[in-house]
């Protein structure tokens, strides 16, 4: 079975890609990168919307990237009643040194939206001891600020900054069925990881979910952050899915390692395919978009050589 490559990052789309990439470098600390040389009606073709343009602007905190996705035809604006607990819901989790830091520049930026009552929480040992902030960015994406305790922080995170945030970690997405989801990120060669069960004031607080209890489970990853979470939260509510270009339809970016595996995969995934197959990008670059049970959005791509 082909097996996934390394996550490349996540696709948030966008219906003002330069107010929000300004959000982004003066929120967090995020650059511009060069794009990359993907035609506008390919990347339309991708999400199986006849007719679609998009374009992808890039940015990178330390290691990790995100791509702001601008789509024409515009989809629906960010739900705003959206709970932490609806399957649609999806957030990146960005690792931070000092967290009252973190937050004063997110305040002083502006545009930013709560979710968390009464800012940052920090957790129990049972649910992990970070100190974890949940919020909304002026299009309503959910993103999450974490702060790993002093002692135990993961090897890859140990290191020194100018600024209160690293990068991403993770990719956390509401899942109904902990066990159906990993059954389907198996088959793509992802592995359950660490796990725990979240309970408590203060992941209530955290997610404002009244007596919030969510099954966290990483999936593995062999090259470091970032990688996805699994969030089962008891008595998770489903929602209509999005549209390939709302800007709810985030997706999670995989490099896989050619065309050859992107093209096994594809085969193997058939029926969970959103893009009419494998779609040439542009400069020998070429890719897929699939669905999970829940409904969240994976890239597969398998760049030139």
């Amino acid at each position: 079975m082909a097996r996934l490559g390394s996550m490349s990052g996540v696709r948030l789309l966008t219906a003002h890609a330069d107010r929000l990439s300004a959000f982004y470098a003066d929120a967090f600390g995020f650059s511009p990168t060069p794009p990359r040389d993907e035609e506008p009606a390919a990347l339309g073709r991708l999400l199986g919307i006849p007719g679609a343009e998009a374009r992808a602007l890039r940015m990178r905190l330390g290691q990790q990237e995100i791509e702001l996705l601008s789509v024409i035809p515009r989809g629906r604006p960010y739900p705003r009643d959206l709970s932490s607990a609806d399957t649609i819901f999806q957030h990146i989790a960005l690792v931070v040194t000092d967290m009252d830091a973190a937050v004063a520049r997110l305040s002083a930026t502006g545009g930013a939206t709560p979710i968390s009552i009464g800012g940052p929480q920090a957790l129990p040992e049972s649910s992990g001891g970070v100190t974890a902030y949940k919020f909304r960015d002026p299009e309503g994406h959910p993103l999450e600020l974490i702060k790993f305790p002093k002692g135990n922080t993961p090897l890859f995170w140990t290191t020194t900054s100018a600024l209160p945030c690293l990068g991403f970690d993770h990719s956390a997405i509401v899942v109904a069925d902990t066990e159906g989801s990993l059954a389907f990120y198996r088959r793509l060669g992802l592995e359950r990881g660490t796990s725990s069960l979240n309970t408590g004031p203060e992941q209530a607080r955290l997610d404002a979910v009244p007596d919030a209890a969510v099954e966290v489970t990483a999936l593995t990853s062999v090259d470091g952050p970032p990688h996805i979470e699994l969030l089962c939260y008891r008595g998770a509510s489903a929602r209509t899915p999005t549209a390939a270009n709302d800007v709810a339809a985030t997706q999670i970016a995989f490099e896989v390692a050619d065309a050859g595996v992107l093209s096994r995969l594809v085969a193997a995934f058939a029926t969970d395919l959103l893009s009419p197959g494998i779609v040439e990008l542009g400069d020998g670059a070429s890719g897929a978009l699939l669905r999970d049970p829940d409904g969240h959005r994976l890239l597969l791509r398998a760049a030139s050589k």
